[in-house]
């Protein structure tokens, strides 16, 4: 083999080991999107009955099941956000240790860790009795006002906390972008992979809009928690509602991140609309991909998300 087929076969070989890699940090992303997704099972429904309704006419049990799935969602996502970052920290600062931290074993033991925190995160919400119905924006969510203690414990835990370790991750993270694009200039060598900057920049503005969204509602029940008798009443009504609803319009806003950044989930977009008009064309693309599949395997470095190495 020549020298240049040979290094072409090793870069290859490169980009395939990060691929499979960064698959295991995709699982995350994947956990992410069932969070976002938990909302639109059973709390969005039945939210939509209480504005038919204009209240709630659903009992205190709907209630419950409401609010836990909804904080299910939220804090599912948050913690799910954070365990991105811790990965992509460790993919990015920590290569050479990465394959021990995050073999199939582990990642799975994280995932459940991740989703285990979540739940006994939502547990004491029934000892409190802070999910109750909020007329201001139809549905049975976290009271703000219950119990100041608790409420500043939410915002901390839930928002600040993993708000302060995604930031310190990603901080880091662009040290080492801007330290290897200076280096770049004097060793070819240091470099990364075009897949590796596209999806630590999808991910990134991921977290910045989830800061952005749910910031307004968290800094509001922090004042609120507080000095509450001072100022929940100062409060307004319309600020609540639109800092409560921009918070939760976040589970939507991820969707349209991955289309927009990633060009794989902007062809699957494009084909399940087609598909929407055209049925059909769903379950023909499906057969040609299984078909093609079989007679083909493309080598990772000719597709579009794998291209050869790119500097930074």
């Amino acid at each position: 083999m020549s020298r240049k087929g040979h290094q072409g076969a090793e870069r290859g070989s490169k980009e395939l080991e990060g691929t499979a890699r960064s698959t295991k940090g995709n699982i995350f992303v994947v956990s992410l999107s069932v969070a976002d997704l938990v909302v639109a099972i059973y709390p969005y429904p039945v939210i939509l009955v209480a504005i038919f309704h204009n209240g709630w006419t659903l009992g205190n049990v709907h209630c419950q099941i409401s609010g836990f799935l909804m904080g299910l969602s939220v804090i599912g996502s948050v913690f799910n956000i954070t365990a991105i970052a811790i990965n992509r920290y460790c993919y990015i600062c920590h290569s050479l240790r990465y394959d021990k931290l995050y073999n199939q074993r582990s990642t799975f033991c994280y995932l459940c860790l991740t989703w285990m925190l979540t739940i006994i995160a939502i547990v004491p919400n029934f000892f409190v009795g802070s999910l109750q119905y909020d007329p201001r924006v139809f549905s049975c969510t976290f009271a703000q006002t219950v119990s100041t203690s608790y409420t500043i414990t939410v915002v901390v835990i839930h928002f600040i906390v993993p708000l302060a370790v995604v930031t310190f991750c990603y901080l880091r993270i662009w040290v080492l972008v801007i330290q290897v694009k200076q280096r770049v200039r004097q060793d070819s060598k240091q470099k990364l992979t075009q897949t590796d900057l596209r999806n630590f920049l999808t991910m990134f503005v991921v977290f910045v809009l989830f800061a952005v969204c749910w910031g307004p509602l968290n800094f509001i029940g922090l004042a609120v928690a507080i000095n509450p008798f001072y100022m929940a009443p100062k409060i307004p009504n319309w600020l609540f509602v639109l800092s409560y609803f921009m918070a939760y319009f976040n589970s939507c806003l991820n969707a349209v991140i991955y289309g927009v950044m990633n060009q794989n989930f902007r062809k699957e977009y494009k084909r399940i609309l087609m598909s929407l008009w055209t049925p059909r064309l769903l379950f023909v693309d499906t057969s040609k991909g299984g078909t093609d599949g079989i007679k083909s395997k493309p080598s990772p470095v000719g597709t579009n998300n794998n291209q050869a190495d790119m500097c930074v």
